[in-house]
């Protein structure tokens, strides 16, 4: 039987997959908001972010800029978190 990766790792792990998008642009929107919120989550907020890290870059940062709707699964805090864009440094 495999063990579960600790909580620490998936921290890790999220951070790095955050940071390395494959664009800037999604690298500052969801890297940004990473570091902005991640302090505070608890593991059911780490298993949204990281539902949220299997999408399309290009879908996370319509639903962030609310082009697009985001779908139900995603609907609550963090999305309305992700959509303040106060986590952007320009």
């Amino acid at each position: 039987m495999t063990e579960s990766p600790s909580l620490s790792a998936r921290i890790a792990r999220a951070r790095f997959r955050a940071w390395h998008r494959g664009t800037r642009e999604a690298d500052f929107m969801i890297g940004g908001f990473f570091d902005r919120y991640h302090g505070d989550w608890n593991e059911a907020e780490l298993d949204w972010f990281e539902d949220l890290l299997e999408e399309d870059d290009v879908d996370v940062m319509a639903w962030a800029l609310k082009t697009q709707p985001a779908p139900d699964r995603f609907h609550g805090p963090l999305l309305l978190a992700l959509q303040k864009l106060d986590y952007v440094t320009i």
